[in-house]
């Protein structure tokens, strides 16, 4: 019997509190639609359906949905108003409304699209709410590039993210909405300024499409594949750059670079020659053959396009030191040959007194360069019995 009362007064209580919560729920929607109706204090009728729906016994109501998407469109449209009779409105507060706009208008699509317990499907909002917003979708973007302007990658990214959802979501199926390849060009630049890979690579094809900004897709491609360390993908992207922008500086070095690195000389060179065809007087791809060239031990040949710079430029100060450093890689062959001591020697010495003039020149236009023209002009003096300037040489190694 007991047992009973108690059974019965739990369930009395429950059914109250149900109650209860249900009048509240009502009360504040209808204290919300009020609000709405007379275009006042329209941030607290949102305000009052954002709080009912931090309850998860409230989340899958479509009224409390419905009625925030309602105070979301007031406040909008009462902000476009002011913008266009060119009263003071926050601009940043303005894109924000639009955005939260259509997070609540797709969030209550996804609802009202759910089926019902007979599993039967009766989409009552999407048509007019998606031609409502279609008018003012670009704004997403729009909210996008200026937070982007603003230095703000991270709003500018989840704009330009939204914007490109749309396309994706079930409310706008009817639209069709093309891929839009400059947006996704602004995201992945917006991940890239974050420092982000994974927003980075997010729409890092379709951001391809877009042949304005494609050089600069590719950098920040070939950058995030090398902060990954996928070093494939980072030399792909590198050879998919330089292919298309032969004369971007930044493709091939980093290219050359690469190859340098690891010691793989004929595709640096390979690279090097490709450029040249295109622009055979350039004298940043000039130079790095010659670099390649001493790597390779092509003294003979590195000496010949260092000259070809010089006699166009003769302020070219790495193509002296490239030239002074084969001439001496020239003498310290000899050492492996078998040719008589004498003979050698005077050889040698013939190789320095070649060196002596690029590392002398190079000194001259790169006196802060110390540690590579110092020990150079040591072995060169130091070969040629030339006194006094090897103690010049001398003295200034000891410092």
């Amino acid at each position: 019997m007991l047992f009973r009362l108690m059974k019965r007064l739990f369930f009395c209580i429950a059914l109250t509190l149900v109650c209860s919560t249900f009048y509240a729920q009502k009360k504040e929607i209808s204290q919300a639609k009020t609000y709405i109706k007379s275009g006042k204090n329209l941030d607290k009728a949102e305000q009052l359906m954002m709080k009912l729906l931090t309850d998860s016994a409230n989340q899958q109501n479509l009224k409390i949905h419905a009625t925030l998407t309602e105070a979301l469109r007031a406040q909008y449209e009462q902000s476009n108003e002011k913008m266009y009779l060119r009263q003071k409105v926050d601009t940043a507060s303005v894109f924000e409304l639009a955005l939260r706009m259509f997070q609540a208008h797709e969030t209550l699509d996804t609802l009202d699209a759910q089926p019902d317990e007979k599993g039967r499907v009766k989409i009552k909002y999407r048509s007019k709410n998606a031609a409502y917003l279609n008018k003012y979708r670009r704004n997403l973007f729009n909210g996008g590039a200026w937070f982007i302007r603003k230095q703000n990658f991270e709003r500018g990214y989840t704009f330009m993210r939204n914007y490109l959802s749309c396309g994706r979501q079930p409310l706008f199926s009817s639209y069709n909405y093309q891929p839009d390849s400059v947006a996704a060009y602004w995201a992945l630049f917006c991940g890239y300024k974050l420092n982000c890979p994974s927003k980075t690579l997010r729409h890092a094809d379709l951001a391809k499409r877009d042949s304005t900004h494609l050089e600069n897709t590719l950098q920040y491609l070939s950058e995030t594949y090398l902060q990954l360390n996928d070093t494939a993908k980072y030399v792909s992207t590198l050879h998919e750059g330089f292919l298309r922008y032969k004369l971007s500086p930044y493709f091939f070095t980093h290219l050359i670079d690469f190859y340098g690195g690891v010691h793989r000389y004929n595709s640096a060179l390979d690279i090097a020659d490709q450029a040249l065809e295109v622009c055979p007087h350039n004298e940043l791809f000039l130079l790095a053959k010659s670099n390649t060239l001493l790597n390779m031990g092509h003294y003979g040949d590195c000496i010949s396009v260092c000259d070809s710079i010089i006699a166009r430029n003769d302020s070219a100060a790495d193509a002296y030191y490239n030239a002074g450093a084969a001439w001496m890689n020239k003498a310290f062959e000899l050492e492996k040959t078998a040719m008589k001591e004498n003979r050698r020697v005077k050889q040698q010495q013939e190789f320095y007194r070649k060196a002596q003039p690029y590392m002398e020149k190079y000194r001259a236009l790169r006196p802060e360069n110390k540690d590579k023209w110092a020990s150079a002009l040591y072995n060169i003096y130091l070969n040629l019995n030339l006194g006094r300037q090897f103690e010049e040489i001398d003295a200034l190694l000891r410092k």
